[in-house]
């Protein structure tokens, strides 16, 4: 089965290495970019593409026309997409006889759109879904072709929720590739009446405001830590990055403290009271440490 694979992520060169070693696939080209401000984990797929020497087309910036030109001159039975921030034409879609595989980490046809594995752990959500379908012209609306569910547990944060999911979209990956190439494989409709789309979050989502309880501003650090951007409180009318909190017990006795207070400094580490509970910063780029009983 003749594939053409395109991506841009890091979790692209992690499916691009489970797809060259399964039975059946024959890559036959890759697409990528060589550069990109957009993801912050971008990862260009030239160098695995060299190593192997497969065909590669890799783009200052998207160009349909440019990847309509060269994929139909290569043929392929199917294309997989996965990690690539553009939606495709309908003119690449027609292309391949089998059709056009993305990747959505999330439970499809639930938390459509962008930043899944971030709003997914924003949110406190418990489970969330590794998702491969049959890309149509809509965003991750398409027929499914492999869902496993994935538990999000308390622990996890962006990176090993990244892993974990990278980890279960290999043996799907394993799978489905040879019930593409025999022909077995099962298109599922998405019932379109419980999808939702989560929105692009913006500079201002990964700000830390104290108000708000402390599960939540644990989760917002969780969700924004490495390889994202991280989130990010002021301080003395600079940004602050935030890396990694801990929640911790009621603490007796400041019940009437106002949110954002310093209750200690020890070892680095920072208490802070919010809005409901207080919360232990543990992992941080404060230049220099504030203060017991300052505020932030």
């Amino acid at each position: 089965m003749k594939i053409i694979f395109i991506g841009s992520v890091q979790f692209s060169l992690i499916a691009l290495q489970q797809v060259l070693a399964s039975p059946g696939a024959d890559v036959i080209g890759i697409i990528t970019k060589r550069e990109s401000s957009f993801n912050a984990d971008f990862c260009s797929l030239e160098g695995i593409a060299r190593k192997n020497n497969i065909p590669c087309l890799a783009l200052e910036r998207h160009s349909s026309e440019q990847m309509v030109n060269w994929i139909s001159s290569l043929q392929p039975d199917v294309i997989y997409c996965f990690g690539w921030s553009n939606l495709l034409p309908n003119e690449i879609l027609t292309i391949p006889p089998l059709g056009v595989i993305g990747y959505h980490p999330a439970a499809l046809p639930q938390n459509r759109g962008r930043h899944p594995i971030i709003w997914a752990l924003a949110l406190g959500l418990k489970t969330t879904a590794s998702t491969f379908f049959f890309m149509d012209e809509g965003a991750d609306s398409g027929d499914i072709l492999s869902q496993v569910s994935v538990q999000v547990e308390p622990s996890d944060d962006a990176a090993t929720l990244y892993e974990k999911l990278a980890r279960v979209a290999c043996k799907q990956i394993l799978q489905f590739t040879k019930e593409l190439s025999i022909g077995t494989f099962k298109r599922t409709p998405q019932d379109h009446s419980q999808s939702n789309y989560w929105r692009k979050r913006g500079k201002k989502d990964g700000e830390i405001d104290w108000r708000m309880a402390s599960t939540s501003i644990h989760n917002l650090v969780r969700a924004l830590t490495k390889p994202y951007v991280g989130a990010h409180c002021m301080y003395k009318e600079k940004e602050v990055k935030i890396w990694k909190t801990e929640l911790v017990d009621e603490i007796d006795g400041y019940e009437n403290i106002e949110p954002g207070k310093v209750l200690n400094v020890m070892n680095g580490s920072i208490l802070i009271k919010c809005g409901v509970g207080a919360i232990r910063v543990t992992d941080h780029e404060f230049a220099e440490l504030p203060e017991e009983g300052c505020y932030l």
